[in-house]
């Protein structure tokens, strides 16, 4: 698996200082590729998940936990403590989200023992497959880990200044669908943001609308011309 700044992931390191860490584990690695990932893959938007209704999600759960320690609070079975919950910690976390899960379209070429994904303005994920172990890379950008979790494909980052990116993928019984699961945890924010993104088949020379959902003007189309 491999860092690279490229357009997006830049941000994503400016934003860094609004949040702090907690992480995901994968499972032990286990040998060969135990599913094909590769192909030519866009966005499904009418499956995907809504970022701001991820982040409605987001505000409703930290209200639950506001009121279930204010109620402990009142018993004297605790203290109410929402400073881990800023506006801006919870925004910047939500921003994040939008960035790392904003690619439409994704180019992915396997092999038994490696697999390259690369995503549409964003850095590309690279994973090596060794028998009983996970893939490690420690990188001036951080950490990464990636293996597989039986059919799944598991990729964990941990950037600098704690923010935790955790993916995985799932390829469909008929291998036309791929679900993407993202999840970012932050010590700001005292729950995960998670973004499920389904991904169709397509032909890169076909032409058509090009649609993204955005945090702050929701779903946005355009219209693109086909490659020469």
């Amino acid at each position: 698996m491999s860092l690279l700044p490229l357009p997006g992931a830049l941000l994503v390191i400016l934003l860094l200082s609004a949040c702090g860490t907690a992480t995901e584990t994968p499972p032990a690695g286990q040998g060969l590729a135990a599913v094909d990932f590769s192909g030519d893959w866009e966005v499904d938007y009418s499956e995907s998940e809504n970022i701001r209704d991820s982040f409605d999600v987001l505000l409703r759960e930290l209200q639950r936990q506001a009121e279930r320690q204010s109620r402990n609070m009142q018993q004297g079975g605790g203290t109410l403590s929402m400073a881990a919950n800023s506006g801006n910690s919870l925004y910047a976390l939500a921003r994040m989200a939008e960035i790392i899960t904003e690619p439409q379209l994704l180019a992915i070429s396997q092999s038994e023992t490696e697999i390259t994904i690369k995503r549409e303005g964003s850095f590309a994920l690279y994973c090596e497959f060794f028998p009983g172990q996970l893939h490690r890379i420690e990188s001036p950008l951080g950490s990464e880990v990636c293996g597989w979790d039986s059919h799944q494909l598991l990729f964990n980052i941990v950037l600098p200044g704690g923010l935790s990116i955790y993916h995985r993928l799932t390829l469909g019984p008929q291998g036309e669908r791929l679900q993407i699961a993202t999840t970012l945890r932050s010590d700001q924010v005292s729950w995960p943001f998670t973004v499920d993104r389904v991904y169709r088949r397509y032909d890169p020379s076909s032409s058509g609308i090009r649609c993204k959902q955005t945090l702050t003007r929701g779903k946005v189309c355009t219209t693109e011309r086909p490659a020469q």
